[in-house]
């Protein structure tokens, strides 16, 4: 079933918040095997500007999961996601993410193409803060392969 055009520009509700905590941060540092001390230490972090340990560029990924869950398994877009891989995700900051942040990721469909059988899916996340400014926003295309011949 082919992916409906007519979601291309809808945006999702915000998912819930997503609490940036140290630990977490840390976490995923370890996860990435990135040593930066900025991830870890907040006297480190603050020699560098910042309030607090910050969060390595890739982090959003933790916290577009829950968006991305939404458009996913919405049954009326059409996804056969046995048939999706993940093609391309990049992520454009504001600002860095800083423990403490409390962040909820906003989904929008911005494309849907077909090429070649296969149905190319443009996403955009944005991550605000809790105070609504606009921390980070996640690109991401993912691909419905078509089927086999």
């Amino acid at each position: 079933m082919p992916l409906d055009p007519a979601y291309v520009g809808r945006t999702y509700p915000p998912a819930q918040p997503y609490l940036a905590g140290r630990e977490k941060i840390r976490e995923f540092a370890d996860a990435i095997g990135d040593p930066n001390p900025a991830y870890r230490d907040p006297e480190v972090a603050r020699k560098l500007g910042h309030p607090d340990v910050i969060a390595p560029p890739t982090f959003p990924m933790v916290i577009t999961a829950a968006s991305t869950q939404q458009l996913l398994f919405d049954p009326e877009l059409g996804l056969d996601y046995g048939r999706m891989v993940h093609g391309e995700q990049r992520f454009v900051h504001a600002r860095p993410i800083r423990a403490g942040d409390r962040l909820a990721p906003s989904l929008t469909v911005e494309s849907i193409r077909s090429i070649a059988g296969n149905e190319i899916l443009g996403t955009r996340t944005d991550l605000h803060d809790q105070d609504g400014e606009l921390v980070a926003t996640g690109y991401a295309t993912l691909i419905v392969r078509g089927p086999e011949a």
